[in-house]
């Protein structure tokens, strides 16, 4: 008997509580924040990106678009930030370290839990192909994933994250009864054999064995709503069409409402590999430093809409800087409204709760 409760407690724990408020989870996702030391010799963005920040700080009395429904949008629980937050993992010059220069440009802009920055909610950021290798192998002694880790470690402390990989990169973490995975550059556990570019920056580091193991622990057979994140999507060539199967095989059994992912561009689409009966809905994240998105989670709708600067000019100069001009105007782009994908079952209702 007990061995068998054992079996079930995953599960049972996964079950929303009888009586407990309507989901109603708002988040911004946000991209390829490429943070740049003022000098760079390409110039930087590094403006644009505060300008991105204060409008996600004012959010919450921003009325949504017409289309997902109108209204304020209302408070954030956090901002995702899907990779590529610097955009030199490894690089010193003429006695600087222009990584680390970089990496406390975001922590100044970004801190950690709302209360350390300039950001005023949350952030979960993960890394990307600009981040720089694994700790221990990068070249000039600052590494973007021990940072991370560090990070995440502190997350946990917290309460902000609820599980955390062995290796300190991948964790995950539940507003309402949603289920939140981070999942660092790709889903999957290494490199695919047949993919041979830069093996050590874009290996994953079984971030596919975390999320198997994170749903298995987590969610269980609930069908609570699931979040995942990533830096990439299905449409690198890295992270390959084999591997893409293997991660649907291994959440199709759950309820995954929305993929996001950053690295290629913005917009709203979906997904499947061929032969597959249910798509995933996915949010392709462009660069922070022209907007984001917002997102709703109510009881049984997902709205979304890109929050997008107006009018940006970027002009390169003589000596191959880019400079960047704005006006300062907001508008809305690509907006999403939606029924939360059904569960593995069929059912467009939690199948529990």
């Amino acid at each position: 008997m007990r061995a068998a409760i054992l079996r079930l407690l995953p599960s049972l724990l996964a079950i929303p509580i009888t009586g407990a408020a309507p989901r109603d989870v708002t988040f911004i996702s946000a991209s390829d924040s490429h943070y740049r030391e003022p000098d760079h010799r390409l110039g930087c963005h590094n403006g644009l990106t505060r300008a991105t920040i204060d409008e996600i700080n004012r959010i919450a009395e921003t009325p949504w678009p017409e289309k997902p429904g109108g209204g304020l949008i209302g408070k954030p629980r956090g901002v995702v930030l899907l990779g590529d937050v610097i955009d030199d993992g490894d690089r010193a010059e003429k006695g600087r370290n222009l990584s680390a220069e970089q990496f406390r440009l975001f922590e100044a802009d970004f801190g950690l839990d709302g209360k350390d920055g300039r950001l005023r909610f949350p952030v979960f950021e993960t890394w990307g192909n600009h981040d720089g290798p694994p700790a221990g192998k990068e070249k000039h002694g600052f590494s973007f994933q021990g940072e991370l880790k560090k990070r995440n470690a502190r997350r946990l402390a917290a309460g902000l994250i609820s599980n955390l990989s062995e290796n300190g990169l991948h964790y995950s973490w539940d507003w309402d009864d949603v289920h939140f995975v981070s999942l660092g550059i790709y889903p999957a556990n290494r490199q695919h054999a047949g993919v041979r570019y830069s093996p050590e920056w874009h290996d994953p580091q079984n971030a596919l064995a975390f999320l198997r193991d994170d749903l298995a622990k987590k969610v269980g057979d609930s069908g609570r709503p699931v979040v995942l994140m990533a830096h990439c999507g299905f449409d690198t060539d890295w992270w390959c069409a084999e591997d893409w199967s293997v991660f649907y095989q291994a959440v199709g059994n759950y309820r995954v409402v929305l993929y996001l992912y950053g690295h290629t561009g913005t917009g709203v689409s979906a997904w499947a590999p061929a032969g597959a009966k249910r798509k995933l809905t996915l949010i392709n994240d462009g660069h922070a430093n022209l907007g984001f998105f917002v997102i709703h989670l109510g009881p049984n709708r997902l709205r979304a809409a890109y929050r997008l600067k107006s009018g940006v000019r970027s002009t390169k100069q003589a000596d191959g800087r880019m400079i960047h001009e704005w006006a300062g105007k907001w508008e809305w782009k690509w907006p999403l409204d939606q029924p939360l994908a059904p569960g593995a079952d069929g059912s467009d209702a939690d199948r529990k709760g």
